[in-house]
């Protein structure tokens, strides 16, 4: 069964493959503004994300981890060397001690229950940035609404447990980290934040 993730990066509709290249464009440009050496992509599915910022010249060690041994296999054939991606809970990456210049998780926190949890696994392994994405609701649903797409559900995804508007996420995102920038990536919200110093 193909993943919503592999759907929505090879889907054939032009303006949803423009959206998505704007949003890779605008992930590498925050990347690129962080200067990273190493980056962990934290829920990499497919890899799609990894060989977008490597097709845009980031220069950085790459760290894929994903639950799904399907996505991961599919990251290893698209990534070949080029980055070291693994079947792993990120839970297991805080107790080997593991941390990373920048921590990378876009369009995942929308599928995990208690989303809050992942704030302090994200501080303990983020030195420097995170970059983090979901989708920026209501609008999301909507417009996958009018597009014929999950109609009994009023457009909302079956695999997105949370729902946030913009000011909401980043109003989450700051219980733990500060805000750096957000720039405009409709239907999503992007933000690129630094972990909060202790008082």
């Amino acid at each position: 069964m193909t993943s919503g993730n592999k759907q929505k990066h090879e889907s054939k509709n032009p303006i949803q493959r423009a959206l998505i290249a704007r949003f890779k464009r605008e992930a590498a440009a925050l990347v690129r503004r962080a200067a990273p050496r190493t980056i962990l992509d934290l829920g990499c599915g497919e890899g799609f994300l990894i060989e977008a910022l490597l097709q845009a010249g980031i220069s950085a060690e790459f760290t894929g981890i994903d639950l799904s041994q399907g996505a991961i296999a599919d990251a290893r054939a698209r990534l070949g060397d080029r980055a070291r991606v693994e079947v792993m809970d990120a839970r297991q990456l805080v107790d080997d001690g593991r941390s990373f210049d920048m921590v990378m998780m876009l369009e995942v926190l929308e599928h995990i229950p208690g989303p809050a949890q992942m704030l302090p696994i994200l501080r303990r392994l983020a030195r420097r940035h995170v970059l983090l994405s979901v989708p920026r609701e209501p609008f999301f649903c909507a417009l996958n609404f009018m597009r014929g797409k999950n109609l009994t559900r009023l457009g909302n995804d079956p695999e997105h447990v949370n729902h946030w508007g913009r000011a909401g996420f980043h109003r989450f995102v700051a219980r733990d980290f500060e805000v750096l920038a957000a720039p405009g990536v409709f239907p999503w919200t992007m933000v690129l934040a630094r972990p909060r110093q202790p008082a």
